[in-house]
């Protein structure tokens, strides 16, 4: 992170300010199943961390008040499916926090993303909770009894707009037929591309990652289309659908499991966006963000130890 003067607690609201128009574009189109994720999930974290902190001896206001397992639970429950069961991010955001972060020594000390964690997790051990995704706006009573298991959600879910792309591509349709529904995740889209721009301008993040990430997918995209240009994602659907920008100015920037070097961040985020466009296209999972980040943030030690730059005098 830059030197903005800003203490922890200051930077994760800044962050959490710049998710605003993302979330607030996917409530526009998906209803309140978002906003009820996110207070379950931000509820959730704050009882699990003042717990585990409580166990391990710490201050425990000191802990929570530093915005850290609030940001984690706000990136987890925007990640899932906003019509997913209570129990999904609550498990999820446990999850995040005691194996992600608490379990490490807490806050500065994790070598993985929690947010991601808890995400693979999720994906790994409840694939149809995780892949089960709303088609239209929920009202909120509507949210309510579907989340809280009351209201079977069967007539009101589908695949996701990058799914539903890559599915009719598979099959032969033209691509502009089965794009009908993609609008909606490209304002999602647009609305953390804009909250992005904020935390580069407020140097919250570096611009490294970001540019690095977006490139690697890029390029990676126009390879894959050289070799078969029909049943593979064109560039502007890997940018704009799934959680493109989500990913490469909230999650990957993480300073914590990140590469901390200028020319380490170069390669961190390049090979991240190379990985996802990887999965999505020769995968089985929806996205691939998290399992690209969580591989990368293994070889973050390496890629620092061989990236830091030369002290002045030194051969």
């Amino acid at each position: 992170m830059h030197s903005t003067g800003l203490n922890t607690n200051q930077i994760m609201r800044q962050v959490i300010y710049a998710l605003a128009l993302g979330v607030s574009a996917s409530y526009i189109f998906f209803g309140w199943g978002i906003v009820i994720q996110i207070l379950l999930g931000v509820v959730s974290a704050l009882v699990i961390e003042a717990t585990f902190v409580a166990m391990r001896g710490r201050p425990v206001l000191e802990s929570i008040s530093d915005g850290s397992a609030v940001l984690t639970a706000v990136l987890l429950a925007i990640s899932i499916p906003s019509i997913a069961p209570w129990w999904i991010i609550v498990v999820g955001v446990a999850f995040a926090i005691i194996f992600g972060k608490q379990l490490y020594g807490g806050l500065g000390s994790n070598p993985f993303n929690p947010a991601m964690l808890g995400y693979a997790f999720l994906l790994i051990s409840y694939p149809l909770q995780m892949t089960t995704w709303p088609v239209d706006f929920s009202a909120f009573s509507q949210a309510i009894n579907i989340i809280f298991n009351a209201l079977s959600f069967d007539g009101l879910s589908g695949a996701t707009r990058l799914d539903e792309v890559k599915i009719g591509l598979s099959l032969g349709n033209n691509l502009a037929s089965i794009q009908v529904h993609s609008i909606s995740q490209a304002w999602i889209n647009a609305g953390f591309l804009v909250g992005g721009i904020y935390l580069l301008a407020r140097k919250v993040i570096f611009w490294h990652i970001p540019m690095a990430f977006i490139s690697g997918i890029v390029v990676m995209a126009l390879l894959v289309l050289i070799f078969d240009s029909q049943t593979h994602l064109p560039v502007q659907n890997h940018l704009m659908l799934g959680g493109t920008m989500l990913g490469a100015f909230f999650i990957a920037t993480d300073p914590i499991s990140a590469s901390t070097t200028p020319k380490g961040r170069l390669i961190y985020g390049f090979l991240i966006g190379v990985l996802i466009v990887v999965i999505r296209n020769y995968g089985g999972y929806p996205d691939g963000i998290a399992f690209a980040v969580l591989l990368m943030n293994m070889t973050v030690p390496l890629i620092d130890q061989y990236t830091q730059p030369k002290v002045f005098g030194r051969s």
